[in-house]
């Protein structure tokens, strides 16, 4: 091989080691933010929209029968999915991603061993916005928020993105306000990004901007460029 053949190799290779030493200082400026998708609400959903039973949520029960004085009872479902009643039963019930209705039947099954013709009665005890896990979902707020973290969807299902900013303690002070996105997946996988802004919503008053959020929903706050 020849001086020319090699000075040409050796300079294809110094080439090739640039490009890739630019790429990856234009990755370094500029990072591809990687979008975080939450699918584990969507299992706490049935096909009517009614929440299911979940890790970390309360349940009240009330058990009695004709001409016995009604027992009520309160519980957490634990982090295996199960409830342990404080009264009558002796062993936890597994109820993890059961609706209300499923685990009231299957609760008159079990206390029918107990007591003749038992009535049940069974729904979601009241939660803290803040510190409760919420039978109807969570959002997962990112970014440049002051509390990141999951924000409870309350039962009224009225969470918006700024209600939802609000919960997680507002945006930081190099958010980037007028580029929210939010990350929706639905039961088949399929993914749509929506970004929402902030100064449409707050400066130009259009609060129809203001997204509704299902449960499930990854709200990311960018930092701002400049």
């Amino acid at each position: 091989m020849g001086k020319q053949s090699l000075r040409m190799m050796f300079l294809a290779l110094l080439c090739m080691n640039l490009c890739g030493c630019i790429d990856a200082i234009v990755s370094l400026v500029s990072p591809q933010e990687e979008e975080v998708v939450d699918l584990t609400g969507l299992r706490y959903w049935d096909p009517e929209g009614k929440p299911r039973l979940k890790p970390g949520v309360g349940v009240w029960v009330q058990v009695g029968s004709t001409g016995l004085k009604p027992v009520e009872m309160e519980a957490q479902v634990d982090s295996r999915g199960e409830v342990a009643l404080p009264y009558l039963l002796t062993e936890p019930v597994l109820c993890d991603g059961l609706t209300i209705e499923a685990f009231q039947q299957k609760l008159v099954k079990i206390y029918q061993k107990y007591i003749k013709q038992p009535l049940v009665t069974v729904r979601f005890t009241a939660f803290d916005l803040k510190t409760g896990v919420s039978p109807y979902g969570t959002v997962n707020v990112l970014g440049q928020v002051n509390s990141p973290g999951p924000v409870n969807m309350p039962p009224t299902m009225d969470l918006t993105v700024t209600k939802a900013l609000m919960a997680a303690g507002n945006t930081r002070q190099f958010a980037d306000k007028s580029r929210v996105q939010v990350t929706r997946c639905d039961k088949d996988g399929q993914r749509t990004v929506t970004i929402v802004d902030l100064d449409e919503i707050g400066k130009e008053g259009r609060i129809d901007k203001d997204m509704q959020l299902r449960p499930g929903d990854v709200v990311y706050v960018y930092e701002r460029l400049w």
